[in-house]
């Protein structure tokens, strides 16, 4: 698997999102959701190597990640990214982990 890289990340997802969607938000704004989703990642434990080869199957979904986003983009006050539009960000973001490991 490729490393995770966020300037690439960033640009897959301005290149994954509607031109006039991914003009509206500055680098900084989309990190600040990346972040947010690697944060879900850290609290659901999706980051953590399982012991045995049967545990960690389960991968996670969009709703919840979804949920988790605009639960944190509500909390913070900074945030600029339209409640409708995070769902293009949230997508692109998972495209390029897939693509990762697509590259195999």
């Amino acid at each position: 698997m490729n490393m995770f890289d966020e300037n690439e990340a960033i640009k897959f997802i301005r290149a994954y999102m509607p031109a006039d969607i991914a003009s509206k938000y500055d680098d900084d704004e989309i990190l600040n959701i990346i972040d947010m989703i690697w944060d879900y990642y850290e609290d659901n434990g999706f980051l953590e190597i399982p012991a045995d080869d049967d545990a960690g199957d389960e991968e996670p979904q969009l709703p919840q990640i979804m949920e988790y986003v605009n639960k944190m983009l509500a909390k913070d006050k900074l945030a600029v990214v339209d409640k409708t539009d995070v769902q293009y960000i949230v997508e692109g973001e998972l495209a390029y982990e897939k693509s990762l490991d697509e590259d195999l």
